[in-house]
């Protein structure tokens, strides 16, 4: 859709030669030029496109500005040098320059996830056509608890909600909502898990009276390397962070099958409810995918919920040469996807999908104020009850773009050249004297350290040179390097991580990056023998 402007000065003030842009203003009088009447200028609206264009162009150049003052993936300086310069600027910023100035700020002070030596999280860069899309969110500002804040966005989210439904394995019966994320998808999760698992075994509905103070004690089963949001999930639901049974994984950081039948069996004899299975597709560490088919099995065997941790590794379904890895997927009762991660897009994207919309009961909510039943039964459709949220975000819109302007097959590529790149990055550590891999990368992510000319002999002091380093290369804006320890106890575990999700980054930049760490390893190792 398209918007025309009327009058005198429809394209807006003109940008200073400092790259900051007077504020428009709403339309005063019909003769009056906006800027007028005085009064700030909306974003929406037939006029909204001629306020918003002479703004758009002072981020621009404040973008660029504040990127070209950084010049690497993070600005060389320390947190406290850091604060005390955003607080002078923040002070300092007034009127018509706060925007550019702030903006220019930002970007200065930012970890640029486009840079290739921004490698640390699944942080990634998203697609200009993502942003694009993103601002006209933005601007128009709908809001998705009622179908009158917001018609066509309506209609767009449920269309792609059903696609990515199809892409995980989903049938017609599938239900689902975008979210912010993972930790909000997987506490979706075991909510409806708990709802319906513990509410058939008690008799009772949960969500009305609360979890129940006798029977059998509700678990939920998740690997070692879970996201810790998991536990999180668990204690707002009122059953407890150690309802959480962590089930053990093997060296890739995979859940062992036979280690969580055990687990189950052990639940069941000894009078407790095995409430929810939840299996992860990507870890965070190294982007292990837990063995899905026999988790669903396991969890089918004792009447729970399987829930498959997607946020990473959905992004695999993007890809034929990947999407093998969730063989199984479509078993699960209920899945988390991130498009924030292998997606490309600006936060937030998640997205939580349900195999079976009956499932979905608890949620269900009637407000009058937005969805009332008589507009409903006219054929006014309400997404209230699908989501944990009330004002909503169109978070859908970005990602329904971008599917449409790439298509699975072009976001395949991109995520297949991640793959390629992490490939080439494992390769280059194993040819590395001085630097260890712990295993091969599954998706775009793998572990490995710094090995001192003394060897890991004194794995303590291996653990602290490898942090270290870390932070050499923060505070010279050289690099932004992953931290993270492998499951277990005492010294040795700590590892260093790289995520790599520019899709336009070289084997040569992940080869200079590595080549940084080795650097700084040294400096560390001559500074602290």
């Amino acid at each position: 859709m398209t918007s025309r402007v009327h009058g005198p000065g429809a394209h807006g003030p003109e940008v200073r030669g400092t790259g900051a842009a007077r504020l428009p203003t709403a339309r005063g009088a019909a003769d009056e030029p906006p800027g007028a009447s005085g009064a700030p200028a909306l974003s929406g609206g037939t006029a909204g496109p001629a306020a918003l264009e002479p703004l758009l162009r002072t981020v621009l150049a404040a973008l660029a500005e504040g990127a070209g003052r950084r010049g690497g993936p993070v600005p060389a300086t320390t947190p406290g040098e850091l604060a005390a310069h955003v607080a002078e600027e923040f002070a300092a910023a007034s009127g018509g320059e706060a925007l550019h100035r702030l903006t220019k700020l930002l970007a200065y002070g930012g970890a640029d996830p486009a840079d290739p030596s921004c490698a640390a999280h699944l942080h990634c860069p998203p697609l200009a056509v993502a942003v694009a899309a993103d601002l006209a969110v933005s601007a128009l500002n709908p809001s998705q608890d009622s179908w009158d804040q917001a018609p066509a966005a309506t209609e767009l989210e449920t269309l792609l909600l059903d696609e990515l439904a199809r892409l995980v394995g989903y049938g017609d019966e599938a239900a689902g909502v975008p979210t912010s994320g993972g930790t909000e998808s997987n506490l979706m999760g075991l909510m409806l898990a708990r709802d319906r698992v513990l509410g058939r075994a008690s008799g009772r509905r949960v969500e009305l009276g609360g979890v129940p103070r006798s029977g059998p004690r509700p678990r939920v089963f998740a690997s070692a390397a879970a996201h810790f949001s998991v536990r999180r999930a668990a204690a707002l639901l009122g059953l407890g962070e150690d309802a959480v049974v962590p089930v053990a994984v093997d060296h890739g950081l995979r859940m062992d099958p036979d280690a969580l039948a055990g687990a189950l069996k052990r639940c069941v004899d000894g009078g407790e409810l095995p409430v929810a299975v939840v299996a992860t597709a990507g870890t965070t560490d190294t982007g292990a995918v837990d063995p899905l088919r026999a988790c669903a099995e396991a969890a089918a065997e004792a009447g729970a919920w399987l829930h498959v941790d997607a946020a990473y590794g959905g992004g695999a379904l993007l890809s034929d040469r990947l999407a093998p890895l969730l063989d199984g997927v479509e078993l699960a009762d209920s899945v988390s996807l991130d498009w924030h991660k292998l997606g490309w897009q600006p936060v937030a994207a998640g997205a939580f999908l349900v195999r079976r919309a009956e499932t979905y009961a608890s949620l269900a909510r009637r407000a009058a104020y937005l969805n009332p039943r008589d507009d409903e039964e006219a054929g006014y459709p309400s997404l209230l009850g699908l989501s944990l949220r009330t004002t909503r975000r169109a978070d859908a819109f970005p990602m329904a773009v971008t599917l449409r302007a790439l298509g699975r097959a072009g976001l395949g590529r991109l995520v297949d050249a991640c793959h390629d790149l992490a490939l080439a990055g494992a390769a280059a550590v194993r040819a590395h004297p001085r630097l260890e891999l712990h295993h091969d990368p599954v998706l775009t992510a793998f572990l490995f350290r710094y090995l001192p000319a003394s060897g890991p002999e004194d794995p303590g002091r291996v653990d602290r040179i490898n942090a270290a380093l870390r932070r050499r290369l923060l505070r010279a804006g050289r690099a932004v390097v992953g931290r993270t320890e492998l499951p277990g106890e005492g010294p040795g575990r700590v590892r260093l991580k790289l995520t790599l999700l520019n899709p336009y980054a070289t084997p040569a930049d992940v080869e200079r990056l590595l080549d940084a760490v080795a650097a700084a390893g040294r400096a560390e190792e001559e500074e602290a023998p």
